[in-house]
């Protein structure tokens, strides 16, 4: 009788992670269990919703002008406390949130990492039951240890990450994470409450088939975003037959797609979003740095996401992010001018 596989749990892969790096004081792989510990508490509050009263508006909007919900709140608010309460992170900035929030305690101050994240991607969706999820990136803070952290911690290009990733709550929970070494996958098994390693190693297909945006805003883009997508839907010379359509509305949905099924992910600048919609540091910066890692492409038009030097916290960019060939395909078209009125 053959024995069953072994499962690798979250814990055990980062602390395998750790081991080899000699130099490593283990604080960057105590952050990934805590962000998976805080994501396992708002997943038990996804499954109930309906049950409780959790769906809805909270009544409130964000920095960015959109309405909350309750989940949103909800998940903000955890993962402000289960980091708050970890010895290894000296403050979170949140999509939520005005501003940065630093941990003033001893632990927190000569703590080495920063962590940003948007607590509940795609939170239009929640009360339709469609995939959301929690984006996630972790800096190396360039403040003094011993005193708080400050804005400079924040505001980091994206080639400076050291761990970014994404949890989805959808058909099954999953955590994807990337460091510098490589990207890789782990589902959460609710028998034992514990995420296990089930994708590792993950590679974007380099060529994709799928084509991700919302394309009801296409009376509002350039001529090369128009263009593209004319391209994407007839028979192109590469493949012979138009590409297929696929848009969740769920940032982490359609890029978890693209991460594993290869494609393109857009949301270009218009007409309404001059500089684009997405945020840099909660969104776009995470995302890219997770699909390069993953032998991806991210791009804001004129140049990779991760060399955009960032100056404020709630920055938006434009983004082409998926399969290497395919976002160079969209690069061709896509016109770095600025959008005529």
């Amino acid at each position: 009788m053959n024995s069953p596989r072994k499962l690798i749990t979250l814990d055990e892969f980062t602390i395998q992670e750790t081991r080899q790096f000699p130099q490593a004081t283990g604080e960057l792989s105590s952050l990934l269990r805590d962000i998976g510990l805080a994501c396992k508490i708002i997943n038990k509050q996804v499954l109930k919703a309906g049950l409780v009263d959790i769906l809805g508006k909270h009544g409130a909007t964000n920095i960015q002008g959109e309405e909350q919900m309750k989940l949103d709140i909800y998940a903000n608010d955890m993962l402000i406390s289960v980091l708050n309460n970890s010895a290894d992170c000296a403050g979170i900035a949140s999509e939520e949130n005005d501003d940065f929030v630093p941990f003033t305690d001893e632990f927190s101050m000569n703590s080495k990492y920063v962590v940003l994240f948007d607590p509940l991607d795609g939170s239009s969706n929640i009360d339709v039951n469609a995939p959301i999820g929690t984006i996630f990136s972790i800096y190396k803070r360039i403040s003094p240890l011993g005193m708080p952290c400050t804005a400079e911690d924040f505001l980091q290009p994206g080639n400076k990450l050291m761990a970014a990733g994404y949890v989805i709550y959808g058909s099954s929970t999953m955590m994807v994470y990337a460091t510098k070494v490589s990207a890789n996958g782990f589902t959460l098994e609710p028998s034992i409450g514990e995420f296990c390693l089930s994708h590792p190693n993950i590679k974007c297909p380099e060529k994709g088939k799928i084509y991700s945006i919302n394309q009801g805003n296409s009376c509002k883009y350039d001529d090369g975003m128009k263009a593209f997508l004319n391209y994407c839907m007839e028979n192109n010379k590469e493949d012979g037959r138009p590409y297929s359509l696929r848009y969740i509305g769920s940032m982490v949905a359609d890029l978890h797609r693209t991460l594993i099924k290869g494609g393109i992910f857009m949301y270009p600048a218009d007409r309404s979003n001059a500089k684009g919609k997405l945020r840099l540091q909660y969104e776009c910066n995470p995302m890219s740095f997770l699909i390069e890692a993953a032998g991806g492409l991210g791009s804001f038009g004129e140049g990779r996401i991760l060399d955009i030097e960032p100056t404020e916290l709630h920055q938006r960019t434009p983004i082409y992010i998926g399969s290497k060939n395919l976002v160079n395909k969209a690069l061709e078209f896509v016109s770095p001018k600025v959008l005529a009125n």
